[in-house]
């Protein structure tokens, strides 16, 4: 079984400063990076104009690790200091399930497990002890 364990940070508009200074900080360079402006659309949503240059989805390597970061859509929440989260990626189905359903006990569901056009099995949640988790199938390789 094919696992990974990940940080995810958000930001508030300024995700592309950010990356650019921690790729120079950490000497590597970002992958994947995607705007909201880059993202299909999906259901009844479309992207406003101010918004299509905002960082939907970057990535570092850092010390062997993950990290991937963002800007929030405008209104979502962004509070500075408490914008990490966790992200669990499992090639298991079942695994990825049990984990969300562990995590969601006495926690509130911020997204249900289900399809996106990144992963065929995607949610979060916040647990009991406020931590937000972000879970993900990916696809064994």
């Amino acid at each position: 079984m094919a696992q990974s364990f990940d940080l995810f940070i958000n930001f508030d508009g300024n995700c592309r400063e950010a990356v650019n200074f921690y790729a120079e900080v950490f000497h590597t360079k970002s992958e994947g990076l995607m705007t909201y402006g880059d993202a299909p659309p999906s259901e009844g949503y479309v992207t406003p104009e101010e918004d299509k240059d905002r960082i939907l989805y970057c990535s570092l390597l850092i010390f062997g690790c993950n990290v991937m970061f963002c800007d929030c859509p405008p209104g979502n929440g962004f509070i500075k200091g408490n914008n990490i989260c966790p992200t669990i990626g499992s090639d298991d189905k079942e695994e990825i399930s049990r984990i969300f359903n562990a995590l969601k006990q006495g926690g509130q569901v911020e997204m249900e497990l289900q399809q996106t056009f990144w992963s065929d099995l995607y949610g979060m949640v916040a647990d009991r002890y406020g931590i937000i988790w972000q879970l993900s199938h990916f696809k064994p390789q």
